[in-house]
């Protein structure tokens, strides 16, 4: 778990006592800072679009990116730092919780380091460590007003220097000239991971990752994209040096760092989007379970339980699915690698239910939740940035699609995956190898998890949906022209993702001990989504009629009871008052 309380983050009682020392220290520092801010600072921040200058300062002073972003084999000699993904999920909620602008800035430097990390240029991998030490934070240059982050398209070109020119004999290889839009941190960083083309050469052969400093007279920065606390650049390169030292991918490997980098960094959406939600609960909760309206709390009426309930459950899933992941991306191994399903999971799934729980949560604040003086107001706002960050939901389950024949149907046995909370080295991070062949990942039988919990009445009842998706594979499967259709085929995406977030959320729950109640309150709503998602296929026009007789049989109604809800209701309404932000 990332957290305590038992299931929540509490910055009053947090404890990461199975962290080691100093990841410990470095954690309650980083949430005292906060605290030490106050919450009226902290807003007034965000209401004023303030850059978090005085944030990096801490940052600087306790070497906290230095400590948790540095491989390793480049800490110098320093034992606490180290790539942990237990730790950095940890840190990354707890940023959540604070604010998406304090989180924000470290992502940035997260995906800006993922080029360097995994180059074999170790004169660029070194400065990076130095920089991380001294304070420094990075940027990712891939997406460009005209192309996204079209990999395969770019406008920034490098053209090769004349040999027996000035420029070739001091040692410049290229000049670099074009913009790059959307770049966090590109205001400031000192190493901008830069994707590039070179003009010489056609293809994937001419993609080139460079190392750009911001602060360097060619480098212009032209403004910032959003008007947020982020520093969101864009920036124009023009006749930019670039040396042998800067290099740090050329040709198709360049293509599979861009991707691998994302893979990395898309992790920490999952926990960010948790801390969100969490401190918008705790808000909510305390304002409406003491707000009197017509002479009872706001909570005693049945709608409004219902969307606590079911903000809560939601919530908890999230944690348990994001939590287990984590176990499988630090496990992961060229022969393992499960970790290219759950990474997108988390992104494309986790941070959508974020908005789900805030929506529900709205309805009950109404008002109250557009309020400058809260936190809650903040997050309302900022809770849709996760899934379309990253590449869009739709992307992400359209990656999740080519895991599902074998996930399904194929699996394979793999040793039993503990949970992961040692102080280790995750190496592979950087060395995930070529970006291909998604649809040749094997996983571990998903049943016998579903079969295990099957004595709770909802998992059993979902269970036999999930079943119901591999009959509607095996008997009705999407003919070729719905395979081309994206749009049907990410129905048919969504709902094999409720399958894999169970499994998870299954596995965490038994690792944990979580309360049953809360169990089957989870599989409550996962029910009613595989309702809403086979409701979707059956209105959709090229829907076969066997697909449509489908659609209905596997309708499912959750297993009512009055009781498990009652006791769910107790844990949430335990909630009013046990966090208030300082200040």
């Amino acid at each position: 778990m990332t957290s305590t309380d038992p299931l929540l983050f509490n910055p009053a009682t947090y404890d990461p006592a199975h962290f080691d020392p100093e990841t410990r220290r470095l954690l309650k520092a980083t949430i005292e800072w906060f605290e030490s801010r106050g919450k009226a600072q902290l807003l007034a921040d965000d209401a004023q679009a303030t850059w978090v200058s005085d944030f990096l300062e801490f940052v600087k002073e306790e070497k906290l990116f230095a400590t948790f972003l540095t491989p390793a084999a480049y800490a110098d000699g320093d034992e606490n730092r180290r790539w942990d993904a237990a730790r950095n999920a940890a840190l990354s909620e707890i940023f959540g919780f604070y604010g998406l602008a304090y989180w924000y800035a470290e992502q940035v430097t997260i995906l800006g380091l993922g080029p360097i990390w995994q180059s074999d240029n170790e004169i660029a991998k070194r400065k990076a460590a130095a920089d991380l030490a001294d304070g420094q934070v990075m940027a990712f240059a891939l997406s460009e007003q005209t192309h996204g982050a079209d990999i395969y398209n770019t406008d920034l070109v490098l053209t090769p220097t004349e040999p027996g020119s000035a420029d070739h004999e001091a040692g410049i290889l290229f000049r670099a000239n074009g913009e790059k839009y959307y770049i966090g941190n590109g205001n400031v960083a000192s190493m901008v991971s830069v994707f590039s083309r070179r003009a010489d050469l056609e293809g994937a052969d001419g993609y080139v990752w460079f190392a750009a400093d911001s602060r360097h007279e060619n480098y212009h920065l032209i403004g910032n994209v959003v008007h947020q606390q982020m520093y969101v650049s864009t920036f124009r390169l023009e006749n930019y040096p670039v040396r042998a030292e800067d290099i740090l991918h050329t040709g198709p490997e360049a293509f599979s760092a861009a991707l691998n980098t994302v893979n990395v960094g898309k992790f920490n959406l999952c926990h960010g989007g948790v801390g969100m939600v969490e401190h918008s609960f705790y808000e909510a909760i305390t304002h409406a379970n003491n707000r009197i309206l017509y002479g009872n709390p706001v909570t005693a009426f049945p709608h409004v339980r219902n969307n606590f309930v079911d903000a809560y459950s939601r919530m908890v899933a999230m944690k348990l699915f994001s939590d287990r992941a984590i176990d499988y991306f630090r496990t992961a191994s060229l022969e393992d690698r499960r970790y290219l399903l759950f990474n997108p999971m988390t992104k494309s799934k986790v941070t959508s239910e974020g908005e789900v729980v805030m929506t529900l949560l709205l309805d009950v604040l109404a008002a109250k939740g557009f309020e400058k003086n809260t936190y809650f107001n903040e997050v309302q706002r900022l809770i849709s940035c996760l899934p379309r960050l990253e590449g869009t939901v739709h992307v992400n389950v359209g990656q999740i699609l080519k895991f599902m024949p074998n996930y399904l149907f194929n699996p394979k046995d793999y040793p039993e995956v503990g949970t992961r909370q040692d102080a280790a080295d995750d190496a592979f991070f950087w060395r995930q190898g070529p970006a291909r062949g998604a649809g040749k990942v094997q996983f571990a039988d998903w049943t016998p998890v579903y079969e295990k919990h099957s004595e709770v009445p909802n998992v059993a009842r979902f269970y036999e949906q999930a079943q119901a998706l591999r009959a509607l594979l095996l008997h009705a499967a999407p003919d070729e022209a719905q395979q081309r259709d994206l749009d049907f085929m990410l129905t048919i995406g969504h709902l094999f993702s409720l399958v894999v977030y169970g499994q998870l959320i299954l596995e965490q729950a038994a690792l944990t001990d979580l309360d049953r109640d809360l169990l089957d309150q989870i599989f409550d709503f996962q029910i009613r989504d595989f309702n809403g998602y086979a409701t979707t296929l059956y209105g959709k026009p090229s829907t076969t009629a066997a697909q449509r007789e489908w659609a209905v049989g596997a309708l499912r109604t959750p297993l009512a009871d009055r009781d498990r809800f009652d006791r769910v209701w107790n844990q949430v309404a335990s909630y009013d008052g046990a966090y208030e932000m300082r200040g």
